[in-house]
């Protein structure tokens, strides 16, 4: 029997505090709401309904495409890509988001540092896996356990470019994290390319002019064996959308 793993993360309204770029607000609608609905559209009063009640509805009023567990198109990173114009999430083949997975652990790394291509190698040793092309490569940091908390965006290593170039290499392109973001945090990348003055610094693991997928804010990769299971994570198909939601589900 196959076990269906989580690694999502829920949505659901933004709590008080939670900066309004950043929130999601979901208005919800009773069964009494509903039985009023359909009596306002289609005349049919409550005592003609089962225990007097009508649908139960949900109206999504605020949800940006990067607000929960989400997959990133290369639209996200730059508008040229190898300079071809970059495709949207609508616009990536299925094909990339249902195939065999690994978890490489790096919850060694401290906050700030970087995955390189030889920590991915090395980890890739010990699992004895060798990586084949369309595999789902998912980075686990154990920064999921801050998710909710004011600091949770600004926990966990981050993917250097080079070794988003090396998984790209590979033939990977969806690579998916249990951080807030692919890179190492904000704060941290915007510190050094203020200092330093130079491009490449800040954001540069989603900018290495890569076609590829990235999956942030996963859940529960502590769950999972380090390979021998397939993932799904298709995203919704939002029109020129940067990103979009996905439940994420891992077979095992």
């Amino acid at each position: 029997m196959a076990q269906f793993i989580d690694l999502s993360t829920p949505i659901s309204t933004s709590p008080e505090g939670v900066p309004p770029f950043f929130r999601t607000e979901i208005e919800y609608s009773d069964h009494q709401g509903g039985a009023a609905h359909i009596q306002s559209m289609l005349n049919v009063p409550a005592h003609l309904l089962r225990d007097e009640e009508g649908w139960a509805v949900e109206t999504i009023r605020q949800l940006g495409t990067h607000n929960s567990t989400h997959v990133d198109a290369p639209w996200h990173y730059n508008s040229l890509i190898q300079g071809e114009p970059a495709q949207t999430i609508d616009e990536l083949p299925l094909e990339w988001f249902f195939n065999d997975a690994v978890v490489l652990d790096m919850t060694h790394k401290a906050d700030g540092e970087v995955v390189t291509p030889e920590d991915a190698q090395s980890a890739l040793e010990k699992i004895e896996v060798v990586l084949k092309p369309l595999d789902i490569v998912l980075i686990r940091t154990g920064c999921d356990k801050y998710y909710g908390n004011s600091d949770y965006m600004f926990r966990g290593c981050g993917v250097s470019a080079e070794a988003t170039h090396w998984f790209f290499d590979q033939g990977i392109r969806v690579m998916g994290i249990d951080a807030w973001g692919w890179d190492k945090p904000l704060n941290m990348q915007a510190e050094e390319a203020l200092k330093a003055q130079e491009k490449g610094i800040f954001w540069s693991a989603h900018q290495a002019d890569l076609p590829y997928s990235q999956i942030e804010r996963l859940m529960n990769l502590d769950q999972l064996p380090s390979h021998g299971f397939k993932v799904a994570c298709f995203p919704l198909k939002i029109v020129r959308g940067s990103a979009a939601p996905a439940r994420v589900v891992a077979i095992v």
